[in-house]
């Protein structure tokens, strides 16, 4: 799952590196090759970043692209989820989408699959935390439980009906308890 890289990689070396498949994260000198999603992560994924942008996309307040490379901080990394404010959309001089993201997410959503490490997920939402994004979620299936990290890398737990944070301006109401409902197709 993780491959550790040679110590002196730095992250050019690294962006010019072939892509990998499923996509690898470039955090503290170390590459990190995300596990391949599961269904349990497939559903959660899809369903909330059509949630989100159910929310979000018309009144152009925000959007929630999936499985997004973002490089900032020095860092390279490909949240399941990275959610951006419109405004900060990158978009070429047509105001066409641009491929490249150079900047942080205003909002980090990670699913955590059964192979992966919880403290390599979550140095890459405190990464995301120390260089700007408002909020990071971490989402754990297995306990149902999410993880938020705020701004200033403040890290609070929530569960069953505990009302989730969102960033500011997102009329968005959603449990714990409603995220993980998701999961059951009766």
């Amino acid at each position: 799952m993780a491959i550790a890289s040679q110590p002196q990689l730095s992250l050019d070396d690294f962006l010019k590196l072939p892509e990998t498949e499923p996509a690898s994260d470039f955090v503290n000198g170390e590459i990190i090759q995300k596990p391949m999603p599961q269904a349990e992560h497939s559903r959660l994924q899809m369903k909330l970043g059509n949630v989100i942008n159910n929310v979000t996309e018309s009144p152009k307040i925000a959007y929630a692209f999936s499985e997004l490379r973002c490089t900032f901080g020095g860092a390279s990394i490909v949240p399941d989820l990275a959610v951006f404010r419109w405004e900060r959309i990158i978009k070429t001089a047509s105001g066409r989408l641009a491929n490249r993201f150079e900047i942080h997410p205003d909002w980090a959503i990670e699913i955590l699959s059964p192979d992966q490490k919880l403290k390599k997920v979550l140095s890459k939402l405190l990464h995301c935390s120390r260089n700007g994004s408002e909020l990071g979620w971490l989402l754990n299936p297995e306990d149902e439980s999410v993880l938020a990290v705020f701004s200033g890398q403040r890290v609070e737990l929530y569960e069953g009906a505990d009302k989730l944070p969102v960033i500011e301006g997102i009329e968005l109401e959603l449990t714990a308890e409603q995220v993980f409902g998701w999961l059951s197709l009766l």
